[in-house]
């Protein structure tokens, strides 16, 4: 996987969701690169508060907040990207990107297609909206390991619930009312699953039951400019390139009750030439899902400044 003097390097820039988020997120880059700075000031005066004093300090109770994360995760995806163009002295463009759900927003930050600013408004009202339709129409999430797509699509249609995420051929996250949740997991250990968990999450999100939150998100999407990708970036619903601004909008607006497939995602960036992923933000969640995907893959992690000169230095 990867290049040698006859293969080119072929990279895509990956971006975590939520769950990624931890107290002290960001600190470094803030300390050390003027252009990451930068990021945080702007995104602590969209918000008109000090999102960057919670991320940086806490307490752990705020920052997991739905209306503290989303933004969290975003901002220090942007300000990695940020600190990497920096410490290479060039513009850092990818040949592909990606973000997986909420990441998803700072993939388009990156390929031009949405502002800084533009971005932290819409997460925002994202992630309120979604926690509306979570207090309208209850829900759950969980985890089901070691059992293959097909059979839990099987478990979901006789639960009533549905697949939410396929995060590898073997990890596939479900959601859906509690009762109908309590049932897909007593079936998936039935049939085999490794482990079968529930999740610690307050809503049954990429499901149906985030329909409440639609109409809203989509006044919020056509409330900002959105422009051509520079770059493909790789959709969380079709798994296939967006290309257009429209196609973009479409993505948005689909992935908010939508699965997200980002196993087949990782595979298509793979069968289209990329042979390095680098993720930007917080933790390594990505690398290890892009890692059970193919275990050959080559995975860099960009979430402090030094990280980021390596790889500059290597690249």
């Amino acid at each position: 996987m990867t290049a040698t003097a006859t293969e080119s390097k072929s990279t895509a820039y990956v971006f975590p969701g939520q769950g990624s988020q931890a107290v002290g997120m960001g600190k470094d880059l803030f300390l050390n690169s003027r252009a990451a700075r930068n990021v945080f000031e702007e995104v602590d005066e969209t918000l008109g508060r000090k999102l960057s004093d919670v991320m940086f300090e806490g307490p752990a109770e705020d920052l997991t907040r739905t209306e503290n994360a989303q933004p969290a995760i975003l901002t220090t995806s942007i300000a990695a990207w940020h600190a990497l163009e920096e410490a290479a002295d060039s513009v850092a463009i990818p040949d592909m990107t990606a973000g997986h759900s909420l990441g998803e927003y700072s993939a388009l930050v990156i390929a031009g297609v949405l502002s800084v600013s533009d971005a932290v408004k819409l997460v925002c009202e994202r992630g309120r909206l979604m926690q509306l339709a979570c207090d309208e129409r209850p829900g759950g999430m969980a985890a089901l390991i070691g059992i293959d797509e097909v059979t839990a699509a099987e478990i979901c249609r006789e639960a009533g619930i549905e697949i939410s995420t396929v995060n590898t051929p073997e990890q596939i996250i479900i959601a859906g009312e509690h009762r109908g949740l309590a049932v897909a997991l007593d079936m998936a250990s039935a049939r085999g699953a490794k482990k079968a968990i529930p999740l610690s999450v307050g809503g049954a999100f990429h499901s149906g039951l985030m329909s409440p939150a639609q109409a809203g998100l989509n006044e919020a999407i056509e409330s900002v400019q959105f422009n051509d990708p520079l770059v493909p970036v790789i959709g969380n619903v079709d798994a296939k390139p967006l290309r257009t601004a429209e196609e973009v909008k479409s993505e948005l607006r689909r992935q908010l009750t939508s699965c997200v497939q980002w196993s087949n995602g990782v595979q298509h960036m793979l069968a289209n030439g990329v042979n390095e992923f680098v993720e930007l933000g917080n933790g390594k969640i990505l690398s290890g899902m892009i890692r059970r995907i193919e275990r050959r893959a080559k995975v860099v992690n960009i979430a402090e400044y030094d990280t980021a000169c390596e790889y500059a230095v290597a690249a």
